[in-house]
């Protein structure tokens, strides 16, 4: 064992995440929270005083897809849109898009076997083309609006060079719950408490307990 290179992270918890062979136990959720509290999305820039973290972006896309949804979604479909990039927060890195390609195919085998853990951990149903199509216009749509509100893209360059095909938000679908400034980035701590709260409460309605 001594000759191997260390393939583990030590966790707020104390626990040792296996990063190449990760299991459901290498966590706890304040773990997952703190992560993507403290993962930050577009390269981590943003014209804010702070970053956007994945778990602030979680939460908004939660918010989206329920508003969109035709009837309102069970507490296992909601836990699949709050927990969509639930392995960036593990790993601790939210690769832009551009960069992604050359990352190579062991990047993405790194995280399907973080998402293959969080699934069975956490009991998430699979996507099929319906829940996925729906689930990519809400990220799609929170992107374009983070674009637009956080970094300070333009709308004709969230059209013509991200690609995206969605018009941005106006108003922030978070801040009916969490009040504040309307599209402004939360304090690592802030984030972590909303997206450890949410999860709570979704496994408890998941689990019949609330």
């Amino acid at each position: 064992m001594s000759g191997e290179a260390r393939a583990w992270v030590r966790l707020p918890s104390r626990r040792h995440l296996n990063l190449l062979a990760p299991t459901p136990l290498d966590w706890d959720d304040e773990d997952l929270a703190m992560g993507l509290a403290r993962t930050y999305r577009w390269g981590g820039h943003s014209r804010w005083p702070l970053p956007l973290s994945v778990a602030q972006h979680s939460l908004t896309v939660l918010a989206l897809s329920r508003a969109q949804a035709e009837k309102p979604l069970s507490p296992a479909a909601e836990l699949r849109e709050l927990l969509h990039d639930a392995d960036e927060g593990l790993l601790g890195f939210d690769a832009i898009s551009p960069l992604k390609p050359f990352l190579g195919p062991e990047y993405k085998a790194l995280a399907a076997r973080l998402e293959g853990a969080i699934t069975l951990r956490y009991q998430i149903p699979a996507w099929n083309l319906t829940t996925k199509k729906n689930h990519k216009r809400a990220d799609r749509i929170a992107a374009a609006s983070e674009a637009l509100h956080v970094v300070g893209w333009s709308r004709d360059e969230i059209r013509r060079t991200l690609k995206i095909p969605y018009q941005p938000l106006d108003d922030d679908p978070l801040h009916q719950e969490y009040a504040g400034i309307p599209w402004e980035p939360w304090p690592a701590d802030v984030a972590a408490e909303r997206f450890l709260a949410a999860l709570r409460v979704l496994l408890r309605k998941r689990d019949g307990r609330g």
